[in-house]
This record gives C-alpha cells, structure tokens and sequence, in this order.
C-alpha cells in the first residue's frame, strides 16, 4: 500500500504535502507558545508558518488548476502578509524609529 502511494507522488504533490504540514504546523507553535504562556497568544513564527504554507498552497492549487482551491488560499496570504507588516510597525514603534509619516487609514 504504502510503496503504491509513494511511487505516485510527483514533485507538485509532495510540494503541496510540505506546504500542508507547514500550514498545520502553525496550529502546533501557536499551542505551545499559548500552553508556555498560560494564556492565548499567537507567535509571529505562526504568521510565517501561515504565509509559508499558505504561498505553497496557493502554488501547488494553481499548478494543479484547481478554482476553488486557489480562492480559499489566495486571500490568506494577504492577511499574513498584513499581519507580519503590523507586527514589524509595532516593533519599530517601540524601539525608537520614527512613524511612518502616513497617516492611518
């Protein structure tokens, strides 16, 4: 059973298999950082694993021609990607570099 399977993995699928363990992943960083923390939190690792896993969904759902797939991944990665700026624009902030000069939206 396990050498049908193994033989019938190609490059994209065993890419679109990294990309789900990493998305997965995120899961399990969040819940340790949380069971550490003894409260809810969200470590900015979980928002690379997202974006990581979340760009290689998006990849692998295209390769394979798959809508419904590319829609459920492609709105992701903005949110991630958003996330990460906010975090990086909090961090500046708090050490000391000057504001971005726009003002908030």
């Amino acid at each position: 059973m396990w050498e049908k399977l193994i033989s019938n993995l190609d490059f994209w699928a065993v890419l679109g298999l990294i990309a789900q363990v990493a998305f997965t992943g995120r899961f399990l960083v969040q819940w340790v950082a949380s069971e550490r923390a003894g409260k809810s939190v969200v470590p900015i690792s979980f928002w690379y694993l997202s974006l990581l896993g979340s760009a290689g969904l998006l990849f692998y759902a295209i390769v394979r021609a798959d809508p419904v797939f590319i829609l459920g991944q492609s709105f992701g990665s903005i949110v991630y990607i958003r996330n990460l700026m906010l975090i990086y624009r909090g961090r500046d902030r708090q050490n000391g570099a000057p504001a971005d000069p726009r003002p908030p939206s």
